[in-house]
């Protein structure tokens, strides 16, 4: 059930449907937690729902971070429940975290990549907090092992938040935008022009930041001429048009 419901999200073409009815299912999901605790599956899948709920439908700050706090701790849970040296594994220091990450393989990867992208959610969701911002490094880790293992994982979802990651800050304070386009290619490519968040993120995060029009406003427009149909990316796509749409008509205020 789990798998199909979100499948059936992932795949709906109407936001405000989602958005209205998906809360009733987080509780739900909450519920078969109660007799099913040590299910890693069910815990990611609630984990998955939770920090996608939150990160694009959310907009009260407080509601926001209670419910990314919920998704967080149902993937460290599944984490832990799959490799118990993995246990309270974000309290570990840089370098132990780091021989963990490395143990990262194509069993594994699908707890890993919930655990890091419901982590990057966490982290967005508490960009406030110094502490919370510092665990960054740990993130990125994460994903570029995933993409050393696999980087067609998820449509190369995993160099989807790298582009974001490298594009936080301006050069001048340690970015790498460069690197961010890089990424934000690597994913259209891997998903085969697809993915239109993608292209969208690109034209906000790398774009706007080092001030290239031309090419921001060329990505937003190929996105909203898009069909937002693509198995799994219908609803993110539908929601990158809207996206798209804002972004574009604010290009001459901000260039």
């Amino acid at each position: 059930m789990a798998d199909n419901l979100s499948y059936t999200i992932l795949n709906s073409d109407d936001p405000k449907t989602v958005s209205d009815g998906a809360p009733a299912y987080l509780l739900l999901m909450d519920s078969f937690l109660v007799d099913s605790e040590k299910d890693p599956q069910l815990l990611q899948s609630a984990a998955t729902l939770y920090s996608a709920y939150s990160s694009v439908f959310v907009t009260e700050p407080t509601r926001a971070i209670k419910m990314s706090n919920r998704a967080l701790s149902y993937a460290e849970q599944a984490l832990c429940i799959t490799n118990a040296h993995l246990c309270n594994i974000r309290d570990k220091d840089f370098d132990s975290f780091t021989k963990l990450a490395a143990l990262i393989n194509k069993d594994n990867i699908h707890s890993w990549y919930v655990f890091g992208s419901t982590w990057a959610g966490w982290i967005k969701t508490n960009s406030g907090s110094m502490s919370a911002v510092a665990e960054l490094p740990k993130v990125t880790l994460i994903m570029s092992r995933i993409i050393a293992v696999d980087e067609t994982w998820q449509n190369g979802q995993a160099h989807l938040y790298m582009g974001v990651l490298k594009t936080l800050l301006p050069p001048a304070l340690g970015g790498k935008p460069e690197q961010g386009r890089y990424h934000f290619e690597k994913t259209i490519k891997l998903s085969d022009d697809k993915n239109l968040m993608a292209k969208v993120l690109y034209a906000e995060k790398y774009a706007r930041l080092i001030f290239n029009r031309d090419l921001h406003d060329q990505l937003l427009q190929e996105v909203i001429l898009a069909d937002p149909y693509a198995e799994n990316l219908t609803l993110m796509n539908i929601l990158a048009q809207y996206k798209a749409q804002e972004l574009l008509a604010s290009s001459a205020d901000y260039f």
